[in-house]
């Protein structure tokens, strides 16, 4: 599966990666352009046979396909195809898609990924709430050169960063209203970073620290460890999760949990325990 919409995903990409796998002699049962094409279920790939389903998009991409395929028993191979590549980095370190595919057919070793999970929803590589979320809208105008879109996104994102902001329960030490929550999955847990930056002085000790590395020592950011969390509120808010917009209902539970061991890695044991 592949989104020739994705950061590095295009037609003669996809065709190298598929003489790849001819060159190792493993035969393809079908692509899937999502979103034009609908992601292929459950059924049609036991029908086809299928064993491994390889994706190559972007985090995002790659999302919808795992939340997809979360009962699905098969091996799953992720191939840099998007802008970020958070997921296969996890996977692969830097190895590029041919690389990647011939360590994976000469020495196959599966692992498992941690996840963030809200209702119906997970995130693999993070969950972002709060007013900065609405800054989507303004990357995706962004992507599609929808300019005037781009504006006005960016003017409603402008202001919403700067309003109320959010708060959460479950987290004794975070009690203030956020612009940001970012939530990332970590050992069993949900590692939380709370971001309020509202005077200028802020925002710029905040940008500067992110550009040298070390944003989450910030004096605007606070850090936590937790179980699980959740919003307070009695109406929707827009969460981001790898990215993807969804309006999460309220008072969901936003807890940590892990797949089953079936993502084809080519790290080393050694890579892997370094974190490589």
């Amino acid at each position: 599966m592949t989104n020739p919409a994705s950061g590095s995903s295009n037609a003669a990409k996809c065709a190298a990666i598929e003489a790849v796998f001819a060159e190792r002699g493993l035969s393809l049962g079908g692509r899937t352009e999502f979103p034009r094409e609908d992601l292929p279920g459950v059924t049609a790939l036991d029908r086809e046979r299928i064993d491994t389903v390889v994706l190559f998009a972007g985090d995002g991409t790659i999302n919808a396909a795992l939340c997809a395929l979360a009962d699905w028993p098969g091996d799953l191979l992720i191939l840099p195809g998007g802008t970020m590549n958070l997921l296969a980095k996890a996977l692969h370190g830097s190895r590029d898609p041919a690389a990647i595919i011939h360590t994976v057919h000469e020495d196959t070793r599966r692992t498992a990924l941690p996840f963030i999970e809200a209702g119906p929803h997970r995130a693999f590589v993070g969950l972002i709430l709060g007013p900065a979320a609405h800054w989507a809208r303004a990357r995706e105008a962004a992507r599609k050169r929808r300019w005037r879109g781009l504006v006005a996104a960016a003017r409603n994102a402008w202001r919403r960063t700067f309003s109320r902001g959010i708060r959460l329960t479950g987290v004794a030490r975070l009690d203030r209203r956020y612009q940001a929550v970012l939530v990332a999955p970590q050992d069993g847990r949900l590692g939380v970073a709370a971001i309020d930056a509202r005077d200028w002085r802020s925002i710029g000790e905040l940008g500067w620290d992110w550009l040298t590395g070390d944003w989450m020592r910030a004096r605007a950011v606070t850090g936590e460890s937790v179980d699980r969390l959740g919003v307070v509120g009695d109406r929707p808010v827009l969460a981001l999760f790898d990215g993807e917009p969804v309006l999460l209902e309220p008072h969901v539970r936003i807890v940590a949990g892990e797949t089953a061991p079936r993502f084809l890695t080519s790290l080393s044991v050694a890579e892997a325990g370094s974190g490589s």
